[in-house]
């Protein structure tokens, strides 16, 4: 397959990297624990709150739903927390609830930047990719992307952001699935290759036994050591599912031109260091944002 630099898997990547913080705010600000504390979810840990933001967009989604397309989670975690998450608020209400938490987070993270001319062009630019996506058997993209567009510059960048990595995640799940990865075969192997120690795994509540069938498994394909680390072809394998999500994630960004692109990032890069450096979000997380992939573009 034939790319422009606009669709580049490395500059899709890139683009992610820096979207996904935006995104992110909306499950760790703390302005987003007290709009989901005051519609009464529990707030000592983030689980209830994120369930219930993510998968609002959905409407009233059962357990079943959110667990195949959330994927990595276990099952009973995710059984867990949406049996209680629409008998403590209608998805209508989250929604609005999280929006207000959106606004609140990024006004307070980004400061008098919110308002700037610089976000207003970024906002505009990641909207226009945004609206370019095309939501066949993309669910979660869809969910969100069928939601109102906000007004104010900050929300529209969060907005978009969050489309188009919702976008990429469906993306993901099937790249997944085409290279015969199960959910937690796939934790265990990004753990593999170093993504994050496999502790920090833990919190999508996989059983230990579950983890080391798992384990077993890939080890059975060559794709893992006796130490838990990937091996050569491990390693390619995974290589191979991050360069197939970045291609199935680049058709949104067609509807920007290279250097439309490019300036974007560099708009990006200023708020983004603004929320990275709020100290907010995790340092190690289990999206691999910061894992590199070798692979030609």
């Amino acid at each position: 397959m034939t790319y422009s630099s606009a669709h580049r898997p490395g500059t899709v990547r890139q683009l992610w990297q820096l979207l996904e913080p935006v995104h992110a705010v909306v499950y760790f600000a703390p302005e987003a624990y007290e709009e989901a504390g005051a519609l009464g979810y529990a707030t000592d840990d983030r689980w209830p709150m994120y369930f219930a933001y993510r998968a609002a967009p959905l409407g009233p989604a059962g357990a079943g739903l959110v667990n195949a397309l959330f994927h990595s989670f276990s099952p009973r975690m995710v059984e867990h927390y949406l049996a209680r998450s629409w008998h403590t608020a209608q998805p209508a209400r989250v929604l609005a609830a999280r929006a207000v938490a959106v606004d609140r987070s990024l006004r307070a993270l980004l400061g008098e930047r919110a308002d700037s001319p610089d976000l207003a062009e970024a906002a505009g630019l990641a909207r226009r990719a945004a609206e370019a996506v095309t939501t066949g058997g993309r669910p979660l993209a869809a969910a969100n992307a069928a939601l109102p567009w906000p007004t104010a510059a900050h929300t529209v960048l969060w907005h978009a952001a969050t489309i188009l990595r919702e976008h990429r995640g469906d993306g993901h799940l099937a790249a997944l699935q085409a290279h015969h990865l199960d959910p937690v075969e796939s934790l265990v192997l990004q753990s593999g290759v170093g993504a994050a120690p496999a502790q920090w795994f833990e919190s999508r509540r996989w059983s230990a036994d579950a983890w080391d069938a798992a384990r077993e498994r890939l080890a059975s394909r060559g794709l893992l050591a006796e130490d838990g680390a990937a091996t050569a072809a491990g390693l390619a394998l995974r290589t191979a599912v991050e360069k197939l999500t970045d291609e199935l994630a680049s058709e949104p960004w067609s509807a920007l031109a290279p250097q439309e692109v490019a300036r974007l990032a560099d708009l990006l890069l200023p708020p983004v260091l603004d929320i990275v450096g709020a100290e907010i979000l995790p340092t190690q997380g289990t999206l691999g944002i910061g894992v590199t992939y070798d692979y030609e573009d």
